[in-house]
């Protein structure tokens, strides 16, 4: 039985992700923040498919402790899913608050870095694959965008720089890039305001946490000779803005 590590594991895609891979035949290791809610997967899907690491990928003592006391059958890591990220605040750049941006920084790319770095060797040794879910937002600018896409790019250029660098290890690397996804993401960026969730979603028919979970199981079982490198997802009612054009008066 082989045993993925999914990052962010407390609601939407991560805790998806997480049933997507037991369903499988897969171990998983969840991590969050929120203690209940990791208590929760675990009562759904049992102690022995699940084992609930509580920290803050942004507290690298705390996630330390919590690797070295994995229990013996869920040492061997062969999937890290690097799904904990957020984006915080939607106003142009030059009336955002630089505490979310760095926030943002912090949790999206120096998280996600100093965690792949740690389990390198590990997945090395075991063929493993890594999956990390950036945006379509590395892709395309909106307005109010701004940090928040600049840390997906990172996430996909880093993940492409992964899978050069790995070339001959049998270590696989591929870069999941959603459009829009239903869950608590627009919640956390509005500081808590549901109603904008509500309205941002309300119609639009919106991919779920579900779609990209078994978008990463498919990844995950694929061949061990087959890489996805990027693979970008929209819902049919998301498309390409067109140019925006600011006019005199």
């Amino acid at each position: 039985m082989k045993t993925a590590l999914v990052t962010g594991a407390t609601s939407g895609i991560g805790a998806a992700a997480a049933r997507a891979l037991v369903a499988r035949g897969w171990r998983v290791i969840a991590t969050g923040r929120r203690a209940e809610r990791l208590a929760d997967l675990v009562r759904e899907l049992g102690a022995d498919n699940v084992h609930p690491c509580v920290f803050d990928v942004c507290d690298e003592a705390a996630r330390d402790a919590a690797l070295g006391a994995l229990p013996h059958e869920f040492a061997q890591i062969d999937c890290l899913v690097n799904n904990a990220g957020l984006a915080l605040g939607t106003s142009p750049a030059q009336e955002s608050d630089l505490a979310q941006w760095k926030t943002m920084i912090d949790t999206n790319v120096t998280a996600l870095v100093s965690l792949t770095h740690k389990l390198l060797p590990q997945l090395i040794e075991r063929k493993g694959l890594i999956v990390n879910l950036a945006s379509v937002a590395a892709s395309y600018p909106y307005t109010g965008g701004n940090v928040y896409g600049g840390t997906k790019a990172f996430v996909r250029q880093f993940s492409l720089g992964l899978r050069s660098d790995l070339s001959g290890t049998g270590v696989r690397v591929t870069s999941i890039e959603p459009g829009m996804v239903e869950t608590e993401f627009t919640v956390v960026r509005t500081g808590g305001n549901q109603q904008a969730s509500d309205d941002l979603y309300k119609g639009a028919n919106p991919m779920t946490g579900e779609d990209i979970a078994n978008t990463i199981a498919w990844v995950a079982e694929l061949p061990p000779h087959l890489n996805i490198n990027t693979l970008e997802l929209m819902p049919v009612s998301q498309s390409f803005a067109g140019f925006k054009v600011a006019r005199e008066d």
